[in-house]
């Protein structure tokens, strides 16, 4: 049987708007590799999956997604040579510079969640000017992590809540999940539906991990610079042919024991 082509993908995703994943998150993984099997830096690996990041955000909205959610930068990443980190907040910096007017156009709504304050000025401006530029858009919400943990993030939660306790704004009973994710970096972003990790790798990686607690993982072994629509399309198709049971059990079959 031939594998269905990217616009029969389409077409039949579209054709079922209801049955689609509200929120997409992607952990994109691989360009070190990338470059390395082309016997480039790891800085061309990035640049090579910008074209990426653009592609996929005009997929997601043109697919009527609410919500895609891109790890850009996470607080480990901090640790690699100052020299990588340098190259990879000016290409984020140039890549938002590039995009805006693009995303603007699509409507699509940006916003970002993580450690901001420790970002270089230059891309914490551009990263604050490109969220008011699109800010009254109603489209696709596109959430990118930078300078993101999900144990940091719990963590800074935790810590804000501690300090409301203390000044009798709070009272430990009154601690539930609510609360908790009333403190989060984006308290609105929903859970997601299904959670996208390319090049292969079997981990979340510090990525949202009190909200992918019931999403649905796919594991693609295809590098981010060499993910296409059709790859989103497939991992889109295969999450709808889940059963999602939150925990519960399914329901038996009509007449079943």
């Amino acid at each position: 049987m031939a594998r269905k082509t990217e616009k029969d993908l389409a077409r039949a995703l579209t054709r079922v708007p209801e049955s689609l994943p509200g929120h997409v998150a992607i952990i994109m993984d691989g360009n070190g590799r990338w470059a390395r099997r082309r016997g480039l830096p790891r800085i061309a690996g990035h640049a090579a999956g910008r074209g990426v990041v653009r592609d996929i955000v005009i997929a997601s909205s043109e697919l009527g997604l609410k919500e895609l959610t891109l790890y850009t930068f996470s607080m480990e990443n901090w640790r690699r040579p100052r020299t990588e980190v340098s190259a990879l907040m000016h290409l984020l910096d140039q890549t938002l510079k590039e995009q805006v007017e693009e995303m603007d156009l699509n409507n699509v709504t940006l916003r970002a969640l993580g450690r901001l304050e420790l970002l270089p000025k230059y891309a914490r401006s551009r990263v604050d000017k490109s969220i008011e530029r699109l800010s009254r858009n109603d489209g696709l919400k596109l959430n990118i992590a930078l300078s993101y943990g999900g144990r940091t993030e719990i963590l800074d939660a935790v810590r804000q809540i501690a300090s409301r306790i203390e000044a009798g704004e709070i009272r430990a009973a009154d601690i539930d999940e609510d609360l908790l994710r009333s403190f989060f970096y984006l308290p609105d972003l929903s859970d997601p539906d299904l959670l996208i990790r390319t090049s292969g790798e079997l981990r979340i990686s510090n990525f949202l991990i009190w909200q992918i607690a019931y999403s649905e993982i796919h594991v693609t072994d295809v590098l981010w610079p060499d993910f296409r629509r059709k790859h989103l399309y497939e991992a889109i198709d295969a999450y709808r042919k889940r059963d999602r049971r939150f925990g519960g059990v399914a329901a038996p079959a009509s007449g079943g024991r």
